[in-house]
């Protein structure tokens, strides 16, 4: 007898195996998504930037996997404040904040091993702080946060002796482009600290840090100090140092002393002769002291003037700046030397274009460098000319036909015309000259709205416009007309003196 073969009922066999497919496809399920856990490491310590270089923020997944198809974010405080985003395999610059424009850059060489780093260039102070780097896949995502320190040096401390107080002289330090906040130190000539009269640490407006600090010294021949600024984050600093020399304290003459003690002791035999004996005399004697007297104190006052000035020269001569002429703004009648360091009015007049920024009508040349802010100093020799203008003018003067030279037209500028010297002042300023300049030194206190020039030759001060300035200022220089003679020669810009870090005019 055949036997019969047993048949099964195919919903039947769907539902005895539907437990096992749904465990098994739970299974798979919970392993790719295991696989695809993953977290974002960074350097366990602050990154180190400086100002105006380049700064890398390194990121990677572990354990390693590629992340091609993942999106990569740096980003600042806040999610949407967009470093540099990587997304659908390609950099997204579309939401990424203004300040990091064009200064980003995904290293993208160890990606399909989950290493990226991110570059950033042209540091700057705004940079500093902390950023967050995200990774996200299509069902995870992480982060870790990375701390990057910008740090600049600022410039060498500008040492200034800038007037009298409380029996001493007033001495002040300044610096500026520093990041972080510095720290500044006064030491005398064993490297004491010194303790400061006051201190000035502020933020410009590009996030740098400018600082002036001063102290006030009292009587000391030869005296030495030094001031130091210091970055306290790199451990670094500069340092500059100035000897104060008897000279700049004020004293008086010891003779002026002595003649005042002899007065005072000859005044009371003399006045009681005079009372009881000769009262018309004593009374011209009396008026002929006091006028003395007067005179001794006119004489120490000038004498405090002079020295008060030379001061004035001498800080301005701290400043000092290269300046050289600008080709494209001189006159067709201005010959300039090949290193651009002198002009003088020519034969006949050149062939040049006639570029916007020329000078068609007047013989005047611009420095090439434009001064934006900041105080500037440069000397020019003048010599025995009979004719020249010096100052300095607003970079949107115009260039074409006449010109007055006024502060309301954008020069301030001091001349020698007809034998006379003048300032450039709406209705012009005649300048008493005692002794004729052959050099005359210009310094320019953007923030201060001073523009001052000097006599070289005897140290004294011409003049001081004070206004207020805005946009980039340039040198100004006028030849005068060549009428042969001393006049033909040409105007030179001369380096500051040997004793203020230059060399004398040759």
């Amino acid at each position: 007898m055949r036997g019969k073969v047993p048949s099964f009922s195919p919903g039947c066999t769907v539902s005895s195996a539907l437990p096992g497919y749904l465990a098994l496809c739970l299974a798979l399920q919970a392993h790719r998504l295991a696989s695809a856990q993953f977290t974002v490491t960074g350097p366990d310590h602050p990154i180190t930037a400086s100002l105006g270089g380049e700064a890398v923020l390194p990121c990677h997944l572990s354990p390693r996997m590629s992340a091609e198809s993942m999106e990569l974010r740096w980003f600042r405080s806040r999610f949407s404040a967009v470093v540099h985003l990587y997304r659908d395999g390609q950099d997204q610059y579309g939401e990424q904040m203004p300040e990091y424009r064009g200064r980003t850059e995904l290293l993208k060489d160890d990606i399909t091993n989950g290493s990226v780093s991110l570059r950033i260039h042209n540091i700057r102070p705004s940079d500093d702080g902390q950023y967050k780097c995200f990774f996200q896949s299509s069902v995870s995502y992480e982060d870790t946060l990375l701390e990057l320190h910008v740090s600049g040096l600022g410039s060498a401390p500008a040492i200034s002796v800038e007037g009298y107080q409380d029996g001493g002289i007033w001495v002040v330090c300044r610096s500026s482009g520093w990041f972080p906040k510095p720290e500044v130190l006064w030491r005398d000539l064993q490297g004491q600290l010194l303790p400061s009269a006051s201190e000035n640490i502020s933020q410009e407006a590009n996030g740098l840090f400018q600082t002036e600090a001063t102290i006030v010294l009292t009587e000391e021949p030869n005296q030495k100090v030094s001031c130091c600024v210091r970055n306290p984050r790199l451990n670094q600093e500069r340092q500059s140092e100035i000897s104060i020399a008897e000279l700049f304290f004020p004293r008086v003459s010891p003779g002026i002393v002595a003649r005042g003690v002899i007065l005072a002791l000859l005044a009371v035999p003399i006045a009681l002769a005079s009372y009881c004996f000769w009262r018309q005399h004593r009374a011209k004697e009396t008026l002929r002291s006091e006028l003395a007297s007067e005179k001794v104190q006119s004489a120490h006052l000038a004498e405090k003037d002079k020295l008060q000035a030379e001061i004035r020269w001498r800080i301005a001569q701290l400043y000092a700046v290269d300046v050289t002429l600008d080709p494209d703004t001189a006159n067709p009648w201005l010959v300039l030397s090949e290193d651009r360091k002198s002009v003088r009015r020519g034969d006949t007049r050149q062939d040049l274009p006639d570029n916007p920024e020329r000078f068609d009508y007047c013989g005047f040349v611009l420095g090439a460098e434009g001064f934006p802010g900041g105080r500037r100093y440069w000397e020019v020799e003048v010599g025995d000319k009979t004719s020249w203008e010096l100052g300095v003018c607003r970079e949107s003067v115009s260039r074409k036909g006449q010109i007055t030279l006024s502060p309301e037209d954008g020069y301030w500028a001091v001349l020698l015309r007809d034998g006379e010297y003048k300032a450039c002042t709406s209705s012009w300023t005649i300048l008493p000259m005692s002794v004729r300049p052959r050099r005359v030194g210009i310094f320019l206190d953007y923030e201060a709205g001073k523009v001052s020039f000097y006599n070289v030759t005897d140290r004294s001060q011409l003049f001081t416009f004070t206004d207020t300035f805005s946009g980039t200022l340039r040198p100004f220089f006028y030849p005068g007309l060549r009428a042969g003679g001393e006049n033909a020669a040409p105007l030179i810009i001369c380096p500051v003196p040997a004793q203020a870090g230059g060399n004398l005019c040759p």
